[in-house]
């Protein structure tokens, strides 16, 4: 079984841990980074693992096959430079870090480090999240097997060659349940302006794009399809798409919001 060394134990960094023991790995193959004393002791006590505040109290000679970078990026740099003496041990880092580059990894751990570069997304909490990934030459077939292994355990797994590609990814699926989470939020409200009560509104929001996603997932049939088999032609459903895909529509709002969240990853990343 691999050894994993997880930096950083947050909501993702939780999710994947849950999920790698899920799939069979063993508690005592991963040792976690936990700054906070009591969270790292209630990782130890739940889950088994080696949990430690930080770099200084690994074993001399530690050598992780894979360090899963999940601290925010704001403070990556600062915290990845003490595990630079792991890179003559030649494991991959796994960033989950948004807007992080590898270049940005390069910079600290060395030009001949092993770095995958991963955009997962909040799903993956509950097992439904995709993580698109994207090595660099130093990763191996196998190192990349390894990670495809250890992302899959919260979701599905999809790899690019070329990194420009990641802006966008994050701002389709790394930002993209935000979007979903705000379609609820406007169709509870919509329903409340329309006289429901706030109660059954936001029920009926939430189960419906609940239960919409759902069949989406399991059905073969593209969106454009499941859409068209709701709306009868001058029905309810064509009234409200006939607003919701006019002129200023959400096709056209959406492209603008991916764009800006693009060109706000590329910032980040600079």
């Amino acid at each position: 079984m691999p050894s994993l060394l997880l930096i950083g134990c947050g909501k993702m960094g939780g999710a994947m841990l849950e999920g790698w023991l899920d799939q069979g790995i063993a508690a005592t193959d991963i040792t976690v980074i936990e700054p906070s004393a009591e969270l790292a002791a209630t990782l130890s006590g739940k889950f088994g693992v080696n949990a430690v505040s930080g770099p200084h109290e690994l074993a001399a000679g530690y050598a992780p096959d894979v360090a899963v970078l999940a601290v925010k990026p704001q403070v990556m740099d600062q915290v990845l430079a003490p595990y630079q003496k792991l890179v003559a041990h030649a494991p991959v880092f796994l960033s989950i870090a948004a807007g992080k580059t590898i270049a940005s990894f390069e910079a600290i751990l060395g030009t001949g480090a092993a770095v995958v570069r991963a955009m997962p997304n909040t799903p993956a909490s509950v097992g439904r999240g995709i993580t698109v990934g994207c090595p660099n030459a130093n990763v191996t077939a196998s190192q990349k097997d390894l990670c495809t292994q250890l992302l899959t355990s919260v979701g599905e797994v999809e790899w690019v060659e070329d990194e420009g590609h990641m802006d966008a990814v994050t701002a389709v699926s790394g930002s993209g349940p935000a979007y979903i989470f705000l379609l609820a939020e406007a169709m509870g409200h919509a329903g409340r302006m329309s006289g429901l009560p706030p109660e059954l509104a936001d029920k009926l929001a939430r189960a419906t794009v609940a239960g919409s996603g759902e069949l989406l997932y399991q059905s073969a049939e593209s969106a454009a399809t499941l859409r068209e088999n709701v709306t009868s032609p001058g029905g309810t459903t064509a009234a409200a798409l006939d607003v919701l895909m006019g002129p200023h529509g959400m096709k056209e709002l959406l492209e603008k919001a991916i764009d800006a969240a693009t060109r706000r990853s590329k910032e980040l990343a600079n």
